[in-house]
């Protein structure tokens, strides 16, 4: 079969099997993406093992802590510095930021902010809201300080009026001398430590500027193959009434999941292959729904290894 990318919506394959409705969504969010007016069935799979911390990775499905604290830097332009104060205070204030090519952090300033840090030691925290449902995010260690050198200062310039469309007076500019960062997937999670290092060398995602549009996409337009995708490609062993696609990278993708008797999880499915923009991934997306299909109708028999484990979001009282 040839697969074609440019359109996803109309090449992924539409399920046939008709679903009931169910109950208010637990995914409502005043900003998140919506499926489009969809019914639901229950659907179950087979044996799975639960895993209330995230899943180990054996084969690299999912971007290093470095990445991802890079991607988040990358799509975000507004954060919380902060430091001790003259009088010995913690105190934060919101400030614009742009990263240069290696990830360091490039602030605006009035002439006041600088001061408010003892010796110029300074954390700067930045979060990215994912389809309302997860907020992965990376605190940034380092010094406040500014550029030491002209031509420096020059292309520190050129980025920030790239990233913002605006010019900026070069005397204002600082930058955040990176030590390390601390990289969450989400609140109440734990986190990990990035050395500045790794930081600097890890690449962001490729996806990372049509991601949100892809998920969006897929959640409003194809919301079963959504189900599909978990009942198959997974080994969960509950009955789950909704599948939502949260994000998408070059290694594949996270779903969240509600089961009425169990909860909310999150599981993570690998792309068969790394992908590195978006036509390969909708031409990826693609590939893995028709096997789904498939696999689903007894066509052909799977020759992928379903996923065994997912983490536990919230329990069910």
């Amino acid at each position: 079969m040839h697969l074609q990318a440019q359109t996803l919506t109309n090449q992924l394959v539409p399920s046939v099997i008709p679903l009931k409705a169910t109950s208010k969504s637990p995914f409502a969010h005043p900003n998140a993406c919506r499926f489009r007016g969809v019914s639901y069935r229950a659907l179950k799979c087979s044996v799975a093992t639960i895993s209330e911390s995230a899943p180990t990775e054996l084969r690299n499905v999912k971007p290093f802590p470095a990445e991802v604290s890079r991607t988040i830097m990358e799509l975000s332009s507004v954060g919380t510095l902060s430091s001790l104060s003259q009088e010995g205070w913690p105190l934060g204030v919101g400030v614009r930021f742009a990263v240069d090519q290696d990830g360091t952090p490039l602030l605006s300033l009035n002439e006041s902010l600088p001061e408010f840090s003892i010796d110029g030691r300074s954390s700067l925290h930045v979060q990215l809201e994912q389809c309302g449902l997860r907020t992965p995010q990376c605190t940034i260690q380092g010094s406040i300080g500014k550029p030491d050198n002209q031509m420096v200062l020059k292309r520190l310039h050129t980025t920030w009026k790239k990233r913002f469309g605006e010019d900026v007076k070069e005397d204002l500019l600082y930058i955040v001398a990176v030590e390390r960062v601390l990289q969450i997937d989400d609140f109440g999670e734990v986190g990990v430590w990035v050395n500045s290092s790794d930081y600097k060398t890890a690449s962001p995602d490729p996806l990372r500027n049509c991601a949100e549009k892809l998920v969006d996409e897929i959640n409003t337009n194809n919301a079963e193959d959504v189900n599909r995708f978990c009942n198959i490609y997974a080994d969960l062993n509950l009955q789950f009434t909704e599948a939502k696609l949260i994000w998408v990278d070059r290694l594949g993708f996270d779903v969240r999941i509600f089961s009425p008797q169990n909860g909310i999880f999150e599981i993570r499915i690998p792309f068969p292959r790394e992908v590195t923009d978006e036509k390969g991934a909708k031409s990826t997306f693609n590939g893995m729904s028709q096997q789904a299909w498939e696999v689903e109708r007894n066509f052909v028999a799977p020759d992928f290894e379903r996923v065994k484990q997912f983490k536990m979001i919230k329990t069910i009282a």
